[in-house]
Protein backbone atom coordinates (compact mmCIF):
# COMPACT_ATOMS: atom_id res chain seq x y z
CA UNK A 1 0.00 0.00 0.00
CA UNK A 2 1.44 3.20 -0.50
CA UNK A 3 2.35 5.61 2.02
CA UNK A 4 -0.76 7.78 0.38
CA UNK A 5 -3.11 5.37 1.00
CA UNK A 6 -1.60 4.02 4.49
CA UNK A 7 -2.05 7.97 5.78
CA UNK A 8 -5.83 8.42 4.26
CA UNK A 9 -6.40 4.78 6.16
CA UNK A 10 -5.17 6.70 9.23
CA UNK A 11 -7.50 9.85 8.45
CA UNK A 12 -10.09 7.46 8.05
CA UNK A 13 -9.79 5.87 11.54
CA UNK A 14 -9.70 8.93 13.13
CA UNK A 15 -12.24 10.70 11.62
CA UNK A 16 -15.15 8.18 12.22
CA UNK A 17 -13.16 6.96 16.06
CA UNK A 18 -15.83 8.34 18.77
CA UNK A 19 -14.78 11.09 19.61
CA UNK A 20 -12.65 12.29 16.57
CA UNK A 21 -9.36 11.89 16.84
CA UNK A 22 -7.96 14.82 13.99
CA UNK A 23 -6.99 17.01 16.43
CA UNK A 24 -5.91 17.57 20.46
CA UNK A 25 -7.50 20.63 21.10
CA UNK A 26 -11.43 20.56 21.83
CA UNK A 27 -11.92 23.67 20.34
CA UNK A 28 -9.56 23.32 17.36
CA UNK A 29 -11.31 20.88 14.93
CA UNK A 30 -8.63 20.99 12.36
CA UNK A 31 -6.47 18.83 10.56
CA UNK A 32 -3.45 19.21 8.18
CA UNK A 33 -3.33 16.10 5.46
CA UNK A 34 0.10 16.57 3.55
CA UNK A 35 0.41 15.26 0.19
CA UNK A 36 3.20 15.75 -2.65
CA UNK A 37 2.12 18.09 -5.21
CA UNK A 38 2.68 15.31 -8.10
CA UNK A 39 -0.08 12.82 -6.19
CA UNK A 40 -2.87 15.59 -6.88
CA UNK A 41 -4.94 13.95 -9.21
CA UNK A 42 -4.49 10.33 -7.22
CA UNK A 43 -5.36 11.76 -4.28
CA UNK A 44 -8.51 13.42 -5.82
CA UNK A 45 -9.42 9.47 -6.96
CA UNK A 46 -8.80 8.23 -3.41
CA UNK A 47 -10.50 10.89 -1.74
CA UNK A 48 -13.69 10.23 -3.80
CA UNK A 49 -13.63 6.94 -2.16
CA UNK A 50 -13.02 8.25 1.27
CA UNK A 51 -15.71 10.49 1.11
CA UNK A 52 -17.98 7.14 -0.48
CA UNK A 53 -16.99 5.05 2.73
CA UNK A 54 -17.52 7.87 5.17
CA UNK A 55 -21.07 8.52 3.49
CA UNK A 56 -22.19 4.51 3.20
CA UNK A 57 -20.83 3.23 6.37
CA UNK A 58 -19.97 6.09 8.78
CA UNK A 59 -23.19 8.34 7.89
CA UNK A 60 -20.62 11.05 7.83
CA UNK A 61 -21.51 13.54 5.00
CA UNK A 62 -18.39 15.19 3.38
CA UNK A 63 -18.41 18.42 2.09
CA UNK A 64 -15.24 19.51 -0.88
CA UNK A 65 -14.72 23.52 -0.51
CA UNK A 66 -12.41 24.32 -3.17
CA UNK A 67 -10.23 26.88 -2.20
CA UNK A 68 -9.05 28.08 -5.61
CA UNK A 69 -12.67 28.24 -6.70
CA UNK A 70 -13.33 30.47 -3.82
CA UNK A 71 -10.33 32.65 -4.59
CA UNK A 72 -11.68 33.32 -8.00
CA UNK A 73 -14.56 34.15 -6.43
CA UNK A 74 -13.56 36.79 -4.40
CA UNK A 75 -11.58 38.35 -7.32
CA UNK A 76 -14.17 38.63 -9.80
CA UNK A 77 -17.21 39.45 -7.44
CA UNK A 78 -14.62 42.28 -5.75
CA UNK A 79 -12.70 43.84 -8.10
CA UNK A 80 -12.70 42.17 -11.35
CA UNK A 81 -10.11 40.22 -13.38
CA UNK A 82 -9.75 42.81 -15.73
CA UNK A 83 -8.32 44.81 -12.36
CA UNK A 84 -5.84 42.20 -11.45
CA UNK A 85 -4.66 42.07 -14.70
CA UNK A 86 -3.99 45.92 -14.82
CA UNK A 87 -2.67 45.56 -11.59
CA UNK A 88 0.19 42.89 -13.16
CA UNK A 89 1.03 44.78 -16.14
CA UNK A 90 1.81 47.73 -14.62
CA UNK A 91 3.37 47.10 -11.55
CA UNK A 92 4.36 43.45 -11.89
CA UNK A 93 4.06 39.91 -10.75
CA UNK A 94 4.29 40.56 -7.04
CA UNK A 95 2.21 43.59 -7.14
CA UNK A 96 -0.42 41.33 -8.45
CA UNK A 97 -0.01 38.78 -5.91
CA UNK A 98 -0.32 41.32 -3.11
CA UNK A 99 -3.34 42.72 -4.59
CA UNK A 100 -5.04 39.23 -4.17
CA UNK A 101 -3.74 38.68 -0.84
CA UNK A 102 -5.32 41.99 0.13
CA UNK A 103 -8.46 40.96 -1.62
CA UNK A 104 -8.42 37.81 0.61
CA UNK A 105 -7.16 39.31 3.66
CA UNK A 106 -8.61 42.69 4.21
CA UNK A 107 -11.59 43.26 6.27
CA UNK A 108 -12.21 45.77 3.89
CA UNK A 109 -12.42 43.24 1.11
CA UNK A 110 -13.49 39.54 1.32
CA UNK A 111 -11.28 38.10 3.98
CA UNK A 112 -10.82 34.22 2.61
CA UNK A 113 -12.18 32.93 5.81
CA UNK A 114 -15.47 34.47 5.95
CA UNK A 115 -16.07 32.78 2.38
CA UNK A 116 -15.44 29.14 4.02
CA UNK A 117 -17.20 30.44 6.86
CA UNK A 118 -20.01 31.09 4.51
CA UNK A 119 -19.81 27.60 3.57
CA UNK A 120 -20.41 25.95 6.30
CA UNK A 121 -23.73 27.58 7.35
CA UNK A 122 -26.04 24.89 8.80
CA UNK A 123 -23.29 21.89 8.74
CA UNK A 124 -23.76 19.43 11.99
CA UNK A 125 -20.07 19.00 13.76
CA UNK A 126 -21.71 15.62 14.53
CA UNK A 127 -22.22 14.52 11.06
CA UNK A 128 -20.37 16.81 8.40
CA UNK A 129 -17.12 16.84 7.64
CA UNK A 130 -15.24 19.54 5.49
CA UNK A 131 -11.99 18.41 3.34
CA UNK A 132 -10.66 22.02 1.97
CA UNK A 133 -8.99 21.14 -1.42
CA UNK A 134 -7.60 22.92 -4.36
CA UNK A 135 -4.87 25.12 -2.64
CA UNK A 136 -2.89 25.95 -5.57
CA UNK A 137 -5.63 29.27 -5.53
CA UNK A 138 -2.65 30.23 -2.97
CA UNK A 139 -0.16 30.02 -4.96
CA UNK A 140 2.50 30.54 -5.24
CA UNK A 141 2.77 33.12 -2.13
CA UNK A 142 -0.61 34.92 -2.35
CA UNK A 143 -1.95 33.62 1.18
CA UNK A 144 -0.34 31.05 3.66
CA UNK A 145 -2.28 28.43 4.47
CA UNK A 146 -1.60 28.72 8.58
CA UNK A 147 -3.33 32.08 8.52
CA UNK A 148 -6.69 30.53 7.07
CA UNK A 149 -6.74 27.98 9.73
CA UNK A 150 -5.67 30.48 12.98
CA UNK A 151 -9.06 32.51 11.41
CA UNK A 152 -11.34 30.00 11.78
CA UNK A 153 -10.01 29.35 14.78
CA UNK A 154 -12.99 29.17 17.56
CA UNK A 155 -15.49 30.07 14.28
CA UNK A 156 -16.62 26.38 14.39
CA UNK A 157 -16.78 23.36 15.47
CA UNK A 158 -17.49 21.84 12.12
CA UNK A 159 -14.04 18.92 11.79
CA UNK A 160 -12.28 20.48 8.95
CA UNK A 161 -9.33 19.18 6.75
CA UNK A 162 -6.62 21.49 4.96
CA UNK A 163 -5.41 19.05 2.01
CA UNK A 164 -2.00 20.90 2.10
CA UNK A 165 0.24 20.23 -1.47
CA UNK A 166 4.18 20.84 -0.22
CA UNK A 167 7.11 18.73 1.39
CA UNK A 168 7.59 17.95 5.07
CA UNK A 169 10.95 17.59 6.87
CA UNK A 170 10.32 15.61 10.00
CA UNK A 171 6.81 16.72 11.52
CA UNK A 172 7.63 20.57 12.07
CA UNK A 173 8.78 21.95 8.90
CA UNK A 174 5.46 21.94 5.80
CA UNK A 175 6.97 23.81 2.75
CA UNK A 176 3.63 24.95 0.60
CA UNK A 177 4.34 23.38 -2.89
CA UNK A 178 7.42 22.76 -2.16
CA UNK A 179 8.01 26.73 -2.89
CA UNK A 180 11.01 28.60 -2.19
CA UNK A 181 9.85 31.20 0.20
CA UNK A 182 7.18 28.94 1.38
CA UNK A 183 9.13 26.96 3.96
CA UNK A 184 9.89 27.21 7.48
CA UNK A 185 6.51 27.26 8.82
CA UNK A 186 6.65 24.40 11.01
CA UNK A 187 3.83 22.34 12.04
CA UNK A 188 3.80 23.41 15.30
CA UNK A 189 2.46 26.98 14.26
CA UNK A 190 -0.53 25.62 12.96
CA UNK A 191 -1.12 23.91 16.16
CA UNK A 192 -3.26 20.76 14.82
CA UNK A 193 -2.02 17.36 13.63
CA UNK A 194 -0.15 16.95 10.05
CA UNK A 195 -1.27 13.55 8.68
CA UNK A 196 1.53 12.60 5.72
CA UNK A 197 4.50 14.19 7.79
CA UNK A 198 7.09 11.88 8.84
CA UNK A 199 8.24 11.63 12.47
Amino acid sequence: MSSLANDLKTLEEDLVADPIRISAYHDLPFAIFRYDPENEFELRNRLRLLVFGLDQNHGKQVHFVSLAKLVWKVISEQEGIDSLLKVENTRGFKAGQDHVNSLLSSPHFRPISEEVIKCLDGFDPCKDIVFLVRAGGFAPVIYRPSVLLDELHQRTMVPIIFFYPGGAKGSTDLCFYNLPGFGGVGAYNYRVKVYGAKE
